[in-house]
């Protein structure tokens, strides 16, 4: 690699059934801000809660967040008709961030979630992954990432739960868990 390159542009999957994969996208962010990058996450399923990252991003240059998703949780098995739309206005959000170069890295959190539950479709987020532009890096947070996303990924984690606090009866707490 040339010396004045910066080395972006790669895919980054990071998924497991453990809690930290958001938490780990936001410090690939603040590392990326930190040398002058452009970061936008857009966040699906996740709308108009007291997210300690939407406090943080407002002071930050460089870090936007948008939300598509309302507060409540979605059903699974049977999603409402507003979740489906907004799942698809984040990813009709990306596309607008991809095709005007807006960003140096884009987050998509919780995208792979959105689409085991069936809310975007695999074909429409392998075009988006594949129309990136070369040098904008690119990380797919969540639960139950898909195998053509891993395989098409050049960095995949995984977050593994081990033990957590919800199993003492330790709900989730402001400033740590959200």
């Amino acid at each position: 690699m040339l010396e004045d390159e910066r080395g972006l542009g790669l895919i980054q999957v990071i998924t497991g059934d453990g809690k930290g994969k958001t938490t780990s996208a936001m410090g690939l962010a603040m590392r990326a801000i930190g040398h002058g990058y452009k970061v936008i996450m857009v966040q699906f399923m996740k709308g108009q809660i007291n997210y300690g990252e939407l406090e943080t991003a407002k002071k930050l240059e460089n870090f936007d967040i948008i939300q598509f998703g309302r507060p409540d949780f979605v059903d699974k098995k049977n999603p409402a008709e507003i979740d489906i739309k907004l799942a698809q206005d984040g990813l009709e959000h990306a596309w607008e961030i991809i095709i005007g170069n807006e960003c140096d890295m884009l987050i998509l959190d919780e995208i792979n979630v959105a689409l085991d539950w069936k809310l975007i479709k695999l074909e429409e987020v392998l075009d988006l992954i594949r129309s990136k532009p070369e040098d904008m890096e690119l990380v797919l947070t969540g639960r139950y990432a898909h195998e053509e996303l891993i395989e098409l990924a050049d960095h995949v984690s995984e977050v593994r739960e081990i033990k957590h606090p919800y199993q003492k009866g330790i709900m989730a707490r402001k400033g740590i868990e959200f």
